[in-house]
């Protein structure tokens, strides 16, 4: 009967009740939102880091060179030759090094030259088909072979450079000899093949079939690579060489660790700013119950006090007011998962759209507990402080009084 007659009173209430499930609801949706953002984030950087020491490629930002070459999500700072960089796996500190040769996509979908070493790296599995090994033979990642529609045995034309629009390599097709499993990894969304396929794609490109063949021919053509992902044998090819690298080579070193640490530390400064506002919007959710609730008891003062008389414990009439309060926050709460999670959805389409970054895990998230229990010590106070007034009601005066 006290849930019934609680509902009763919500219902009957519908512009303060909706005010208050609102707030809560837009308090909760940010705060889930950007706990469920922040981690998945977190998660797939973390991922896509894991077991890389060093990245070099051209001079320029560190955070561009990570971000393009392990991410895949931004321009790439410029190519290097292949022998200064083959200089340097010579250390015997480098345990790995792996090239990566960037340039084209295929309706946005980065084709990236490479070789076993990053396939490795990833702990891929071929899906369908094999691993190519003849010039122009491409394996698709899960998602891009999905978004694409290519399969084994089909054949595109790359467009030039990293937009989708760019002129077309209509001289020469790859071929897709093979497909990935999902991965969860940046792999996914790429198209991967061979150094040397990149290199003829763009020889034809740039000298035509005469000055390709004379290229060909002549062994001192020095190989151009986009970056490298270098791995040490120990800690201490960590410590010495990337300052090394910066200061006495023309190339560039960057950790991804600092670099990624240095980005979350920047969007950690918005993330809780963000936090806060929602914190503060369940505030004043919580304020609006006790304003609801205190003017209602202050209109239905006589109707408590029949009740009273007609002898009920001042107890179970708290308790029904109490269940009000929780009601209208969990309400609240579960219009704010709901919300968020169709913030998820939205934010995921536009980041596989723009970026081909995935974020769409729509599992509860721990902090979401604590922020259910949140929510409801915000319903279970807001609503308290209000129905002590219960406890102050003069039966007879005030049935005499109405």
């Amino acid at each position: 009967m006290l849930f019934k007659i609680s509902w009763k009173n919500i219902l009957d209430k519908k512009l303060n009740s909706f005010l208050c499930i609102l707030l809560m609801t837009l308090g909760i949706a940010m705060i889930s939102l950007l706990m469920l953002l922040g981690k998945q984030l977190q998660d797939k950087f973390a991922k896509n880091i894991s077991g890389i020491d060093l990245v070099v490629g051209a001079k320029g930002s560190p955070l561009q060179l990570i971000l393009s070459s392990v991410y895949q999500i931004d321009n790439p700072t410029g190519n290097v030759y292949l022998d200064d960089v083959a200089a340097i796996a010579q250390n015997p500190l480098v345990k790995e090094m792996i090239p990566l040769s960037m340039g084209d996509n295929y309706q946005g979908f980065r084709i990236v030259g490479t070789n076993k070493k990053y396939f490795e790296h990833f702990k891929t599995k071929i899906a369908s088909g094999k691993m190519f090994k003849g010039n122009l033979e491409v394996i698709l990642g899960a998602s891009t072979a999905q978004n694409t529609n290519l399969k084994v045995g089909d054949t595109f034309a790359s467009s030039h450079g990293l937009d989708s629009e760019g002129e077309k390599h209509a001289e020469n097709n790859y071929k897709v000899v093979g497909i990935l499993e999902y991965n969860n990894s940046v792999v996914d969304n790429l198209i991967l093949t061979s150094l040397n396929s990149v290199w003829n794609i763009h020889e034809h490109q740039e000298e035509g079939e005469e000055h390709h063949e004379e290229a060909a021919a002549d062994s001192t053509i020095k190989r151009e690579i986009t970056s490298a992902i270098i791995k040490f044998r120990s800690p201490m090819g960590m410590m010495t060489m990337p300052r090394n690298i910066n200061q006495n080579s023309k190339l560039q070193a960057a950790v991804p660790a600092i670099e990624v640490n240095r980005l979350f530390e920047l969007l950690g400064i918005g993330i809780e700013g963000m936090q806060f506002l929602a914190a503060v919007i369940m505030l004043i959710s919580g304020i609006s119950v006790f304003v609801s609730l205190y003017n209602s008891l202050k209109e239905r003062k006589y109707e408590m006090a029949l009740m009273l008389s007609m002898g009920a414990s001042r107890t179970r009439l708290f308790l029904m007011l109490l269940l009000e309060g929780i009601i209208l926050s969990l309400l609240g709460f579960i219009a704010g998962i709901a919300l968020s999670r169709m913030g998820i959805y939205l934010i995921s389409n536009a980041l596989s759209k723009k970026f081909h970054f995935d974020v769409s895990q729509f599992s509860l998230q721990t902090g979401e507990i604590y922020l259910f229990g949140g929510a409801l010590l915000v319903g279970i106070l807001a609503a308290a402080i209000p129905s002590i007034g219960i406890y102050r009601i003069n039966i007879s005066k005030t049935l005499a009084t109405e």
